[in-house]
């Protein structure tokens, strides 16, 4: 494959047309392939040259090298522009999401192939797409409590629908999951080999179905497992009777969930939560409505630059939240963050 820089000129994302495929290929290995502006908007544009480009049928996406398709939008980079006052948290946002819904409103078949790490943004990029193939190698999850965020990229539309309370339990939890939870959780539609990835874009570049790709068996996801503790537990919009729940539940993984997400800041325990009911009565451009309202909200307050700052920049992992726990955060306080 030639892979070249697309018309924004940008090498932080590379495209190549095969036949009919068009390939979408995510250019920062070191950084798990975590989202810039540029990248966002080299996509952006890529993806409507190719709407109207009869030459393709389909449109894969994958990551480079070997670590994952992507760790998400590059918060660090945010939160540096933020404290120095040179970025505008909502542009980025605003672009990422219109990637997101383009798409997945994509009139074209688009292939993700989730290897590795697909967290957040990669999330966004992934999960939305027509096929979304995992491996054995997946870890997928929204993981944006522990940075004093929310999921956004259109992620609680998703985790809403999942079954009973499992998209509760990634939402607040933030864990990360295989491929076969993915699967489960309406995350992902497959899981595959990691080695016949080659295999799988030849196929596409035959011109075999994408539909094809996806098994018509359901993996063996270790979520199933705790249907029972997670279902009971997640029940109902109290974040502080979900935490007592969990604590006092008998399955040692429920115990050790609570403690879990009692590590997360508890604002963003608390408006996740409300949120992620919204979107089970919303469609998906509204719940990226409500992402971009929360995302600028968020972006006003200590906890986002904290937690970007405690598991990403000093990695030390001990934020030091605004509020003590979830209990501490009012109604009125997360009432404010919709505003």
């Amino acid at each position: 494959m030639t892979f070249q820089p697309g018309a924004t000129g940008t090498d932080e994302v590379l495209f190549d047309r095969r036949d009919r495929l068009g390939l979408i290929l995510l250019n920062r290995p070191k950084a798990i392939n975590a989202l810039t502006f540029d990248m966002i908007e080299a996509m952006r544009h890529q993806l409507s040259a190719w709407e109207n480009d009869d030459r393709v049928a389909v449109v894969s996406i994958q990551g480079a090298g070997d670590r994952g398709l992507c760790a998400g939008g590059d918060v660090r980079r945010i939160r540096e522009g933020l404290l120095d006052g040179t970025t505008d948290p909502g542009e980025f946002w605003s672009a990422e999401y219109a990637l997101n819904a383009h798409i997945a409103d994509y009139p074209k078949p688009v292939v993700a192939i989730m290897d590795g790490v697909t967290m957040g943004g990669g999330v966004g990029i992934a999960s939305h797409a027509s096929i979304r193939l995992t491996t054995e190698r997946s870890r997928i999850a929204m993981p944006e409590t522990a940075i004093g965020f929310f999921p956004d990229v259109g992620g609680l539309y998703l985790l809403s629908r999942a079954p009973g309370e499992l998209g509760t339990h990634m939402a607040l939890t933030g864990a990360p999951v295989d491929g076969a939870d993915a699967v489960l959780c309406g995350l992902a539609d497959t899981v595959i080999d990691s080695g016949d990835i080659d295999e799988v874009i030849e196929r596409l570049v035959a011109g075999e179905a994408p539909e094809s790709l996806v098994s018509p068996q359901k993996p063996i996801a270790d979520l199933a497992t705790g249907r029972d503790w997670i279902d009971h537990c997640y029940r109902g919009d109290d974040p502080a009777a979900i935490l007592t729940a969990l604590a006092s539940h008998d399955d040692p993984r429920a115990r050790q969930t609570a403690k879990l997400i009692g590590t997360r800041s508890p604002l963003s325990v608390a408006v996740t939560l409300v949120a992620l009911r919204r979107a089970a009565g919303m469609s998906l451009p509204e719940v990226f409505a409500q992402d971009l309202v929360l995302g600028k909200a968020f972006a006003a307050r200590p906890d986002f630059s904290e937690g970007v700052r405690a598991v990403l920049v000093d990695k030390d992992h001990h934020p030091r939240w605004q509020h003590r726990d979830v209990s501490a955060v009012t109604d009125d306080e997360v009432a404010a963050m919709f505003a």
